[in-house]
């Protein structure tokens, strides 16, 4: 282990010792060798304990550590229903309060991005900061013209102190990895790859602006999300404008309250909008905690949201949209052969386990959840118990689901702190189920075939080479070493070889009858029915056995 990531160690412990934290992990396994090195430490023995309640010490000790453990407190802040009330209170101030750097350095770095001096771009800017968070703090400031707007600023030297704390937490994903069984299956060195990549995607504010004007385009039209307007010749790597959202902050519950909106409706939109995200646009806002998002309320009844903050957003693989797709709504129907088998299929566990006995611990695990009101379901804790039911089938960690998974978990979590009664499965499954309808219909299917046209004609241009190579493969005896070979050995292998000379021609010829009939289907002045039975003769050529 590098001396630098050994000295970063020690710091993280002496921090958390000061701050009194290691009593947070009283009755783990980790317990008794933290403070082993506390004894063994002796910079921690004259060392000052801060005072306060264990919420207040908590935040502190994440703030003076740094980003990635803001972020940290950032994504758990939203459970306040799994969280004690005093921590939860205190976690809620990194969304939005971590102390700001010093706004003349702020000014400083504003004018060397944009090169010109702030006064000839903005009628007015605001030295002190309108809200600090982990990566960047944003100020107000006003356009020549009288338009308001924010003005993000990247925190100075965040490259280095990331990438500093990214190597601790490769050196601790390693040390899992190579000695520990349960370590291997959570794919440590994955998740860690997957969440530098997603932390530094932050350091890029023109990233993030094209991750806004992207997401504004997705909703456009749509009266459920608001998304600010973005300013690209005001926009560098460090520097980023965009139109300033009056809204309520939706932590704010008190003042939503006070003006009567309808809290059920809100609760049911974030849903929606969270699932339209995911599954219509394969595009969603992955950093969704309350310091993140406004609520516009003019029309009380119906309340709006306003999203900012447009650093993390993720996406999925189709296949791996396909699937979670399948599994949430076989969760729903409670099809637990159904989950099973779809854990199988995608290879997220692996192919040799028995579905039969997945399928049984899933029911042990789920049926005496479902026997509640959906209402008083956690769709969250539903995934955490499927995923430790499965611990045993050597369930592998999917790096690229996680941020999804945070996500919605946050999402269910925020939701019910609006709206206790909110029944995340009725408002879920609804959009999902329209989504599967729409994604496998056959006029789709013929679409996205079109779509693929010129790669499916490329694939059949190279055919007959391929067909070739495989006949004569194919051909070629493959005799045990010295077997002696008789006439009839000899015979069925020439047999043999026929019959995949044929199999492999049935299958090119269905496969252009299958793009014949993709390409009859989607010309809207042809019969239907011809390409659809073009179709049906391609899939038995494909799927047929020759012998």
């Amino acid at each position: 282990m590098k001396l630098r990531v050994l000295g970063r160690l020690i710091r993280i412990h002496r921090v958390l010792a000061r701050h009194g934290l290691i009593e947070f992990t009283r009755g783990t396994a980790v317990h008794g060798k933290l403070q082993l090195i506390g004894w063994l430490s002796p910079w921690l023995w004259l060392q000052a304990r801060s005072s306060g309640d264990r919420g207040l010490r908590l935040r502190l000790a994440l703030q003076e550590l740094g980003p990635v453990f803001v972020k940290f407190g950032q994504a758990i802040s939203t459970r306040r229903d799994l969280l004690p009330a005093d921590i939860a209170d205190e976690l809620v101030k990194l969304q939005d309060q971590v102390p700001p750097f010093s706004g003349e350095i702020a000014r400083q770095i504003a004018t060397d991005a944009l090169g010109q001096p702030l006064a000839q771009l903005f009628r007015q800017f605001d030295t002190e900061a309108l809200a600090a968070a982990s990566i960047a703090q944003v100020h107000a400031a006003t356009l020549t013209d009288g338009r308001e707007v924010i003005v993000k600023i990247l925190r100075p030297d965040m490259r280095a102190l990331i990438e500093r704390d990214v190597e601790v937490l490769y050196a601790l994903a390693d040390l899992a990895d190579r000695y520990s069984v349960e370590g291997r299956r959570l794919r440590p060195l994955a998740i860690v790859r997957e969440y530098e990549q997603t932390i530094l995607d932050e350091l890029d504010l023109m990233r993030e602006a094209a991750n806004a004007a992207h997401l504004k385009r997705n909703f456009a039209g749509d009266p459920k999300l608001h998304v600010p307007e973005v300013y690209w010749d005001l926009c560098r790597t460090n520097v980023m404008v965009m139109e300033r959202v009056h809204g309520i902050p939706i932590g704010d519950i008190a003042r939503l309250r006070e003006l009567g909106v309808n809290f059920k409706r809100l609760a049911e939109n974030g849903v929606a909008i969270f699932f339209t995200q995911v599954f219509r646009h394969n595009f969603f806002h992955a950093d969704m905690h309350p310091g993140n998002i406004f609520v516009l309320a003019d029309n009380p009844d119906a309340p709006r949201y306003a999203a900012v903050d447009f650093g993390i957003m993720g996406t999925l693989d189709p296949r791996d949209q396909d699937y979670l797709a399948q599994n949430f709504l076989a969760v729903f129907d409670r099809d637990y052969r159904k989950v099973a088998t779809l854990h199988v299929d995608s290879g997220w566990v692996p192919h040799d386990v028995r579905v039969e006995d997945m399928e049984a611990a899933i029911r042990t695990i789920c049926e005496p959840i479902f026997d509640k009101p959906l209402k008083d379901i956690s769709f969250g804790v539903v995934l955490l118990r499927l995923f430790e039911a499965l611990r045993r089938f050597d369930a592998r960690i999917q790096p690229q689901l996680i941020l999804l998974q945070k996500t919605l978990f946050n999402i269910e979590g925020l939701g019910r702190q609006l709206y206790p009664e909110l029944d995340i499965w009725k408002t879920a499954s609804p959009i999902l189920r329209e989504w599967m309808r729409e994604k496998h219909h056959p006029v789709k299917v013929a679409k996205r075939l079109w779509a693929q046209l010129p790669e499916l004609l490329r694939a059949l241009e190279a055919a007959p080479t391929a067909l070739r190579r495989e006949v004569v493969a194919r051909a070629q005896p493959k005799p045990l070493p010295n077997e002696p070979r008789d006439d009839a050995t000899v015979a069925a292998t020439v047999a043999a070889a026929a019959g995949a000379r044929r199999s492999t021609a049935n299958r090119i010829a269905g496969a252009i009858l299958v793009l014949a009939a993709t390409i009859w289907v989607a010309a809207p002045v042809n019969p239907a029915w011809i390409g659809w039975a073009l179709g049906v003769v391609g899939i038995v050529l494909m799927v047929r056995r020759t012998r």
